[in-house]
This record gives structure tokens, C-alpha cells and sequence, in this order.
């Protein structure tokens, strides 16, 4: 009779979990046990922040299967014959013996297991700035469930009024929103310019100027120099610049690092970024041990570089790899990531595919091309809602590297269109006859992410010359000389316009009005209107009649990302 295979699974949040299952499934003969340290499995811990905010009040639900049933060690036991071990932390593995030592968190109890093959699912750990004050009371993260318990209790209470977010990226952002709910002024500091660094700043500021609409403060360029406190709790933080901003509650949301903890200790190859290394099958240095999730490290497939991508869709993605492979061998891979990602930041979404053109320049990419397009998700008549998207590609071969989508309109379908592109290696050409779904419910009948390719074509192929809102904003600084012509109608000039010397003369009246742009056909002129349709048509109309320098400002005035005129 043939030795009954043995996978240990340490780790029970999610990589673990799907590694744990999927060994189940494909071996239902193999004893399967996972060890997690606290009480909790397989938590949705993206959904921490929407707990915290009261967009469901059921606790359990974030630890619950589709069909509501809790996922405990009962649940493990019964459904899938998996022996999850919770308050059981590992902390030492023998991998000349095969064997794991083990320690109960609750009774202090030691143990060993044996193992065949081993699958570290450690996850990260919340990153917190060795800076004076830290240790006081009212300061916390959102990493872990029992943190969540703490902010929302907080929330529920009604108590603390002011609080202080450290770090603005997507848990940042996101919890930012869940404590404005409870009605708690918020402030949130950035080191760096802008929120939510995997989006280029022109895109990122209007998000910015949207959390600021709904009357979050936003400080960016400036970091925390000290946390102050009274009788051991928090009062204020500090800043670099010396400005004092009273609290109560500081969130300290500056990201994660691997915890490569036991990997380490057993011996296990680091890789460059910090996390464990993993080939392809998620195998790591040692054959009989593979390692999953916010712990390792990941190839991005467009660079072959090693990158950190702690998502928790990659985490389960990885785990399924891992449980098979641990089971029937080396047999299927996990190719790596484009590191997509997507969050919701109060009214507006904000969503990165691939490479954005701050890092794509960063990585040494000389020749590439962007376009930035607005226009609404679906029509007018059907409550269409803005999106504004950021297209990079390579100028040679016009193959998509990278796509950014931000507003309150369905920039989850845009990212999933622009995700699917990259991974198939398609170029701008091949999105320009996109067949994809529509209706006017759903789309315009050109999508947006069609619509935004052929923008990026007429690019390419020297049919617009496209300028930025950050270009446009640069020469009104210099006191550059360009000609500004709006072109919408006069209604919607008056309900806002960007109040830097533009002209308006509206496409309808432009043929018969051309006696009034500089006569001077050399005179930089840049065009736009609402999105800039109207600013493309408008540059057609003066190319042919001999303005040899016509520009449009991408995106027109909805991406226009500085202060406006109302």
C-alpha cells in the first residue's frame, strides 16, 4: 500500500488556506494539516476597512464561506478533512528531519509533526516608524482582525473625534474613509507628493482633490517626526515641519514587509527584495518546501524583475499552485504578476495595470508613449459617470505596458480590460476593433478603454499632437506665450473653466471666428473642452487652415488636476 503523502501548511489567512484545500482536493488520501498562530482562519482582511466603516455589521462574515458557514477548525475538519490548528504557532522546522516544532499561544503546549512537504503562507508584517512616541496608546495599524475589532469599536463608540492616518497608499486611503463614517475628522499624511504612489501624479492629485471634497485633510510632502502623548495616550502628531495636529487615534499605514521569520531561521534562500525566494512552481531553496502570499517575493512579467506584491488575489492564486504542486509534483506554475490593483476611496475608485510612466522612465524605459482620455462610463441618458484613464505603451510597437483608471464611474471593468491586454502581449492596435459587450447600461457603445486606444493611435500615427494638464500648467507658469482655446459652449464655460487665460470660442462657431487666434500660423495653440473630443476636432479645423503648431490638452478640463474656476 503506498505511504500516505503529509503536507504541512503554515500560515491560515489565505495562502495557506487555498494551498490546504487544493492539496485536499487533488489527494483526498493526504493527511493535510495547517497551523495558524492566531485564533482566526482564512480571513478577508481586504475587507477589514468596509467592517471598520459599517458597511456590514456581521463580524463573522468576514470569516464565513459564500454560503455563511464560519471557516473554523470544525468547518476544516468536516468539510474538507483538513486539521487546522489555531492559537499554534510553528517556531521551529528541522528540515534535515522533516519535522516541525510547535507551540500552543493559549496553553503553552509543545508538539512536533513530521512532514513530506511543507508550505510557508507567514504572510507580512505591518511596517511601524521607529520614531519617538510610538509605543502610546491610541496608536494602531489595520492588518490584523483584532485591529479591525479595535477601530470599530472606536467608530461605534463616538468618542475620539479627531484621528491622523500615516501613510497615504491603498490601506491608508481606504481606512481613511472608514473612520470619516463614524464622523471622526480625519487627517492623512504622505512622505512623498501624492497619494496612492502606483498611480502618476496627475491622476493621483485627482484623487487627492476628490478625498479633499468630501472633507478629509490631505498632507503630502511631510512626514511624522514624533507622536505626543499624556499620561501614556496619544494626543497629537507631530510632523517634520514642526506642525502639531491634535488626536486621538494615529493609523499607521506605511506598508508591509515579508515575514521571513522562519524561513530564515530554517535556512531558506532570501531573495533581493526581502521576501523568500520562489521559483515558478512556488518552490523554494529546499525541494520538499514551497512558500506562498505576502512572504515571497514574484517576477513581474513585464520587467523580469523581482517586486513585492502583497494582494491578496496573488496570494490565492499562488496557494492553489502550491497545493498541487506539493501534491503530484512540480506540474503547474504561477507565471508572476503585473501587480494590478484596485481601491475605493470614498465616491471614486482608483485602479493601476502593469507599469505607470513614473516607473516605466524609473526602470529605463526611454521610448514610451502615454495618453490620457476622459469621457463617461456609459451614456448620459443611463447616469453615465466620469473616468479618466492614463495609457502607457512602447512607442516602437505600440504594445501596452501599462493603464491607469480614477473616478466615480466603473473603473474596475476598465482595469480588468487593460490587465487581460498586458498579459496578452497585445499592442494598441489590437484594442482598436475590440469587440467587447454592448448595451447602454453597461458601455458606450466605443468603451472607454476603446475610445482611449484610439486616442493612443491617432498619437502614434501623428494624427494629435497631445499635451498634459501638468505641460499645459508648466507654460502658464513659465508665462509661456501659448494661445488657450476652449472650446465648449458658453453654459458650461460659465459652470466651470480653468481660469488661466484661456479663450473661449465654441467648436460651432470656430470656422467663422478664426479671424480671432493669432494670425502668426507658427503660434503654439492648445486646444480642449469638457474631455477634449471637441479639443481634437477643433485642432483638425485649424491644421487645415495653416496653424502649424496645434496641441490638445488630453483629458480637457475633468482631468484637469489643479485648481479651477467656477
Amino acid at each position: 500500500m503506498e505511504k500516505r503523502k503529509k503536507i504541512i501548511v503554515v500560515g491560515g489567512s489565505a495562502a495557506g488556506p487555498k494551498a490546504a484545500a487544493k492539496a485536499r482536493r487533488i489527494d483526498n488520501d493526504a493527511e493535510v494539516i495547517m497551523f495558524q498562530k492566531n485564533a482566526e482562519l482564512s480571513m478577508a482582511s481586504c475587507g477589514y476597512p468596509y467592517y471598520v466603516g459599517g458597511y456590514f455589521d456581521n463580524r463573522d462574515m468576514l470569516l464565513s464561506t459564500p454560503a455563511g458557514i464560519t471557516r473554523d477548525p470544525v468547518f476544516y475538519k468536516n468539510a474538507k478533512d483538513i486539521d487546522a490548528r489555531v492559537n499554534t504557532e510553528v517556531t521551529t522546522v528541522d528540515r534535515n528531519r522533516h519535522v516541525v516544532l510547535f507551540k500552543n499561544t493559549v496553553t503553552g503546549k509543545t508538539g512536533e509533526e513530521t512532514y513530506d512537504k511543507l508550505i510557508i503562507a507567514t504572510g507580512a508584517t505591518p511596517l511601524m516608524p521607529p520614531i519617538p512616541g510610538i509605543d502610546l496608546e491610541g496608536i494602531t495599524t489595520l492588518q490584523s482582525l483584532q485591529d479591525a475589532d479595535f477601530l470599530r469599536k472606536i467608530g461605534d463608540e463616538g468618542v475620539i473625534k479627531k484621528a491622523v492616518i500615516i501613510g497615504g497608499g491603498l490601506i491608508g486611503v481606504e481606512t481613511s474613509e472608514a473612520l470619516q463614517a463614524a464622523d471622526i475628522e480625519i487627517t492623512i499624511i504622505e512622505l512623498v507628493p501624492q497619494l496612492l504612489a502606483f498611480l502618476d501624479w496627475e491622476l493621483a492629485r485627482l484623487v487627492e482633490n476628490h478625498v479633499r471634497s468630501k472633507g478629509a485633510n490631505v498632507i503630502t510632502d511631510n512626514g511624522v517626526a514624533a507622536f505626543l502623548g499624556e499620561n501614556g495616550k496619544l494626543t497629537a502628531v507631530k510632523l517634520r515641519n514642526g506642525t502639531e495636529l491634535p488626536c486621538e487615534l494615529a493609523v499607521v499605514a506605511i506598508g508591509v514587509r515579508p515575514n521571513v521569520r522562519l524561513a530564515r531561521d530554517m535556512g531558506l534562500t532570501i531573495g533581493e527584495t526581502g521576501g523568500i525566494e520562489v521559483d515558478a512552481y512556488m518552490q523554494t531553496s529546499d525541494p520538499d518546501i514551497y512558500a506562498v502570499g505576502d512572504c515571497v517575493e514574484s517576477v513581474n512579467r513585464i520587467t523580469g524583475k523581482k517586486v513585492l506584491a502583497p494582494y491578496g488575489d496573488l496570494a490565492n492564486l499562488q496557494g492553489r499552485v502550491a497545493g498541487e504542486n506539493a501534491v503530484l509534483g512540480n506540474c503547474v506554475t504561477f507565471p508572476g504578476t503585473i501587480q494590478t490593483g484596485i481601491c475605493k476611496v470614498f465616491d471614486y475608485a482608483a485602479g493601476s495595470t502593469g507599469l505607470s510612466e513614473s516607473t516605466a522612465k524609473r526602470l529605463g524605459y526611454s521610448d514610451i508613449v502615454t495618453v490620457i482620455n476622459a469621457s463617461l462610463d456609459i451614456p448620459g441618458f443611463m447616469g453615465g459617470k466620469l473616468l479618466v484613464t492614463k495609457l502607457v505603451a512602447d512607442r516602437n510597437t505600440g504594445k501596452i505596458l501599462g493603464a491607469q483608471c480614477v473616478g466615480p464611474g466603473n473603473v474596475a471593468k476598465q482595469i480588468a480590460q487593460w490587465s487581460m491586454s498586458i498579459q496578452g502581449n497585445l499592442s494598441v492596435e489590437n484594442i482598436i476593433n475590440a469587440d467587447l459587450p454592448y448595451a447602454p447600461p453597461y458601455s458606450l457603445a466605443i468603451d472607454h478603454c476603446i475610445a482611449t486606444a484610439h486616442v493612443m493611435q491617432n498619437k502614434m500615427k501623428g494624427r494629435m499632437d497631445g499635451v498634459s494638464s501638468m505641460e499645459v500648467h508648466q507654460k502658464v507658469i513659465n508665462g509661456e506665450k501659448s494661445f488657450l482655446l476652449d472650446v465648449r459652449e458658453p453654459n458650461e464655460y460659465k459652470q466651470i473653466r480653468l481660469g488661466i487665460g484661456e479663450m473661449l470660442i465654441p467648436i460651432g462657431a470656430l470656422r467663422g471666428r478664426l479671424h480671432e487666434l493669432p494670425q502668426d500660423r507658427n503660434t503654439e495653440i492648445i486646444c480642449f473642452c469638457q474631455i477634449s473630443l471637441r479639443g481634437y476636432e477643433a485642432a483638425i479645423v485649424l491644421k487645415h487652415n495653416g496653424w502649424k503648431n496645434v496641441k490638445v490638452m488630453e483629458g480637457g478640463v475633468m482631468a484637469w488636476p489643479f485648481p479651477r474656476e467656477k
